[in-house]
């Protein structure tokens, strides 16, 4: 007879086999059950959830089973010999997306009927998931009721290694922040909803998301996601929502964020003796002010018990404060936002062998306001100025899931779901005419008697209040266990639309804008526009530029992708995950033209491994390879393809009246001899065949993982994991038609008879071919190679290594330590640009021309070298209960962008982003670091036992320490003579400390 150990370490590694099995994925809504049971004949496993879902499994002739494609929920888990319950296990609670192991052992005896009782709880199951190669965080519900977080999706996913803060400036369509994951953009992410893709179909800005108290479970993938999965190359967000249960229950939330525990925000003041000295205060935070409250309710239970069931919680988030803009536009904006959520899901079990699934969200955001004058001479608030822009995002999802076990070796789930976002918005009606001033604190002090005027127009760029968009997802996967292979194969198909997408300028149609540059520089050498010097008004350097700019289209992306996938269970230890993904890219134009055609196979491999070192899932060494593509959302055509318009036509003047209008202006001569356009956008239609290089690919990241976890007791677990990624390709136009034309005579084309553009969709870094319109009614192909451009090769390189230790929560107290040291660095961020907050998606300054690639190379925009994250929570007494969050974390890098090389001139007419300053190169980060940042979040509940402890009283505290870092400054510099005011000015800082308080029930 076998010592008792070495027996149940035998059960634990066929346990492990057991379960591997089966599917692993990132992005999934289910868990499953797996284990081993004593060898004997007509043994089955009995699987019954608290969501009615009954399942009976074969134990097989190694004495392994799985029950796949379960339904989150508890599980009672029994073992059957020859028709009879002979062992229990209750209580399982599964994790989505992982492999619970429910293992039954052996009496002294081996006899399945003499099976001794063990009880098993999630608590003191095996702490390591053998059964996954993915880098995957998962948060539940009970976490996120016991942390104190703010109540969002990205607040949640900051809990992950290698998740930071996006630019603050970038917003999602429903004002939230986003997140980049490994210093990749923040468009770069996907967001899912019970296995839906929600993420933004306009420029892939955060997603639609889950109320915060229907969230079950949300996981956060930093990589090695398997190929059922792709088109992100930063991270993704999936939540699964809860469910209803054959008990019903209830509950309720009041939260409230009161003004009087939220600290004064600091003043933002000028860096440089221009025009202000240095403190002045630019903006004004402290007189800002902010209350909100939050109520939610949920209910859930059996419509029909053990058959259909219900869930469903709404929440209601309303907020109220005022905001003191800038000296450029100073007005007090008192302000008012609505949030509204929804959240409904019906789970019918048609039989044992098919559920059905349907769900539906509905997310809302509102804002509205009123402008006051503000005088910053005096600090303070003045007449009504006008109402604000009224806006209202409102997003629709519904999903409908289909789930059958067809076999116990076949399942098949099918998947569709469909979004509606409308994006209204009505403008002010301001009572003002006349156009938008902007930078009135560059108006010429000589004058306007030393004080920027302004008339009073609050109306710049105008959205079209008809804009909407719609998705589709279309998903069918299919799973076969043949032995140890468990082989799945499937199809992801998304169609999105932009509809009556554009933006125009308010007002009499027109901005109106002030500068200020060396009076002896051209404002832009290409488009030329001549020196402000040469002009009445002009010798001190000031000028000022009317600007157009409209955009208005439908447009549509689709997107299909096939997969095959094998989890071969190489043996009891080795796990094999290979996997094969082929994606079809297809952007159309407002006319229903492809423009942008990535339809060749584009293959994705995933190759990935566990490695369960002891056989008792308490050591695992795991690693993968992949590569993962991504398209092009809708957005990118409104600057390409659509007819887009962006000119400035640039004077000098001699006098300011009263409202703030240039007198005695002096149009300054130019390329076009009027308005001119860098991008070349004058608002014609393109050709669809000239938008994008002939010979395009879509943009893609290789990565690579390799890990390793170790349970150090039974209640301690450590791990390390290094990550390489690698950005191969990526798109963004490129508008140096001058290199393009050099290339074409080059190659023996008639220059005047071919049409050369201004702008090309391409892949930076690479040869691209352009297709020119000729004369003949037909095209002419040009080859322009990385070096007739002058480019550098594309870069974007990342690294981290991970550190970690963890206690899971076993009823008293949980706890987790993560250290990240990293690096990205290269000559681009990606798809947007943070360090000077460009948001256009593939329509970045980067790779217009080579002279703004020069020196780039260096720490990009999303860098943070080092990250250390703890947190957890600590029963301290039976009614009382304490949680903190840390983020302790390094600062971003600082750059400096200035006019081109040691003579300050402006080659491609973008005045001061290339990088140099002051006329030395100056890349990316080498203006050294913001400061470190060292942010606590605190909590503390109380349930009494008199009520049950169905009653909470909670208090939050966030950045207690009310630790106001400078986050990014301004980098954009200007020249030796004139040093841009904004310079090393801060964009922002850390949130000011914020109270929470809260009242909970549940029934």
């Amino acid at each position: 007879m076998s010592p008792r150990p070495t027996l149940r370490r035998t059960l634990l590694c066929a346990a492990v086999a057991a379960s591997l099995s089966g599917v692993a994925f990132g992005q999934a809504t289910t868990g499953r059950i797996a284990g081993q049971a004593p060898i004997a004949a007509g043994e089955t496993v009995l699987i019954e959830g608290s969501n009615g879902i009954t399942r009976e499994v074969p134990v097989d002739a190694r004495g392994r089973y799985v029950a796949e494609s379960l339904p989150l929920a508890t599980y009672k888990v029994s073992l059957k010999a020859n028709g009879n319950v002979v062992d229990t296990r209750d209580n399982i609670t599964l994790r989505v997306g992982a492999a619970t192991d429910v293992s039954f052992e052996a009496a002294s005896g081996g006899n399945a009927q003499q099976l001794e009782g063990v009880t098993v709880s999630a608590t003191n199951m095996p702490k390591i998931d053998v059964a996954t190669v993915a880098s995957s965080t998962v948060i539940t519900a009970a976490d996120m009721a016991r942390l104190p977080l703010q109540r969002s999706a990205e607040a949640v996913a900051l809990l992950a290694p290698g998740a930071s803060p996006g630019y603050t400036g970038f917003k999602n369509a429903f004002g939230g922040s986003l997140v980049s994951f490994a210093g990749s953009a923040v468009s770069e992410n996907a967001y899912y909803i019970n296995g839906m893709n929600t993420t933004d179909p306009l420029s892939g800005f955060g997603g639609v998301t889950l109320p915060y108290g229907a969230v079950d479970q949300q996981e956060v993938l930093s990589g090695g996601y398997s190929a059922m999965y792709g088109r992100s190359d930063g991270g993704v967000i999936s939540q699964v929502g809860k469910r209803g249960t054959n008990e019903w229950h209830f509950g309720a939330q009041v939260l409230w964020e009161p003004d009087f525990a939220r600290a004064s925000a600091r003043n933002i003041t000028y860096g440089h003796d221009n025009p202000a000295p240095p403190g002045t205060i630019n903006q004004r935070n402290d007189d800002n002010h902010e209350w909100s409250t939050t109520v939610s309710a949920y209910a859930g239970g059996p419509l029909i018990k053990d058959k259909l069931y219900a869930f469903a919680a709404v929440e209601m988030e309303r907020s109220k404060g005022n905001s003191i803009g800038d000296v450029n536009h100073a007005y007090d904006t008192k302000y008012t936002y609505k949030d509204p959520k929804w959240y409904g899901k019906l789970d019918w079990n048609i039989n044992d062998s098919n559920i059905l699934e349907l769900t539906g969200v509905n997310q809302t955001h509102r804002s509205n306001g009123n402008k006051y004058t503000y005088d910053y001479d005096t600090n303070t608030v003045g007449d009504f100025a006008s109402t604000d822009s009224t806006y209202k995002t409102k997003a629709m999802v519904y999903v409908a899931k289909f789930t059958s076990y067809i076999t116990d070796d076949l399942t098949l789930t099918a998947l569709y779901g469909k979004s509606k976002l409308t994006y209204y918005n009505e403008p002010p009606n301001t009572g003002v005419t006349g156009p938008f001033l902007g930078s009135i604190s560059l108006q010429n002090p000589a004058l306007n008697g030393g004080t920027p005027i302004s008339n009073g127009q609050t109306l710049d760029t105008i959205d079209n209040p008809d804009h909407e968009s719609t998705n589709r997802n279309l998903r069918v996967d299919l799973n076969y266990k043949a032995g140890n292979h468990s082989i799945t194969a499937g199809v992801d198909n998304q169609d999105s639309r932009d509809i009556q997408d554009g933006t125009t300028i308010g007002g009499d149609g027109y901005e109106l804008w002030y500068g200020k540059t060396d009076p002896n520089l051209n404002i832009s050498d290409s488009p030329f526009v001549d020196k402000p010097g040469n002009y009445p008004g002009g010798q001190t350097g000031y000028y000022g530029y009317y600007r157009h700019y409209n955009t208005l289209a439908s447009v549509r992306v689709k997107q299909r992708a096939q997969y095959i996938m094998d989890d071969w269970q190489v043996s009891d230890r080795l796990l094999l995950s290979l996997g094969l993904r082929n994606d079809q890219f297809t952007n159309y134009n407002p006319a229903g033209q492809p423009y942008l055609k990535l339809t060749k196979p584009q293959w994705a491999p995933r190759l990935g491994f566990s490695w369960d070192v002891n056989g008792d899932s308490t050591m695992k060494i795991y690693g993968n390879a992949g590569r993962y593509f991504l398209a092009m959302p809708a957005s990118v055509a409104l600057r390409t393809s659509a007819g887009s318009l962006a000119t400035n036509q640039y004077f000098t003047y001699t006098g300011i009246d009263a409202s703030g209008m240039p007198t005695g202006v002096t149009f300054i001569q130019s390329a076009t001899g009027g308005a001119v356009s860098p991008n070349g956008e004058y608002g014609q239609p393109p050709d669809p065949k000239t938008v994008s290089a002939k010979n395009i690919k879509s943009e893609y990241q290789d990565e690579f993982i390799l890990g390793m976890d170790k349970q150090l007791n039974a209640d301690w677990v450590a791990g390390a994991k290094a990550t390489v990624r690698k950005l191969r390709n990526a798109l963004d136009d490129v508008c140096d038609n001058g290199a393009i034309t050099r290339a074409a005579i080059a190659q023996g084309a008639d220059i005047d008879a071919v049409t050369v553009g201004s702008c090309y969709l391409s892949n930076p870094g690479r040869a691209n071919v352009y297709q020119l319109a000729n004369a003949n009614g037909g095209y002419t192909n040009v080859t322009v190679t990385n070096a007739d451009f002058g480019f550098p090769h594309l870069k974007r390189n990342y690294y981290g290594l991970d550190l970690y230790l963890s206690h899971p929560f076993d009823g008293t107290w949980s706890g987790k330590i993560d250290y990240l040291y990293s690096r990205s660095y290269g000559n681009t961020e990606g798809q947007v640009r943070s360090d000077v907050g460009q948001g256009s998606v593939a329509a970045s300054r980067d790779w217009d021309y080579a002279t703004l690639m020069n020196y780039a190379n260096g720490d990009l925009g999303n860098d943070r070298k080092h990250q250390l994250k703890l947190y957890g929570s600590y029963q301290i007494a039976p009614e009382w209960l304490l949680s903190a969050n840390i983020l302790i974390q390094s600062g971003l890098p600082k750059s400096c962008l200035g006019r081109y090389g040691a003579d300050e001139s402006d080659p491609s007419g973008y005045g001061s982003y290339y990088h140099f300053c002051f006329g030395v190169p100056s890349a990316y980060g080498a203006k050294g670091r913001e400061p470190w940042e060292e942010l606590v979040d605190v909590n503390a509940e109380y349930r009494p036992l008199w009520a049950d402890k169905k009653l909470a009283f909670t208090v939050s505290v966030f950045n207690i320490l009310n630790q106001q870092r400078s986050q990014r400054t301004n980098p954009v510099s200007g020249s030796k003579n004139s040093v841009n005011d904004g310079y090393q000015q801060v964009i922002s800082y850390t949130q000011p400390r914020y109270a929470r308080f809260g009242v909970t029930y549940d029934f």
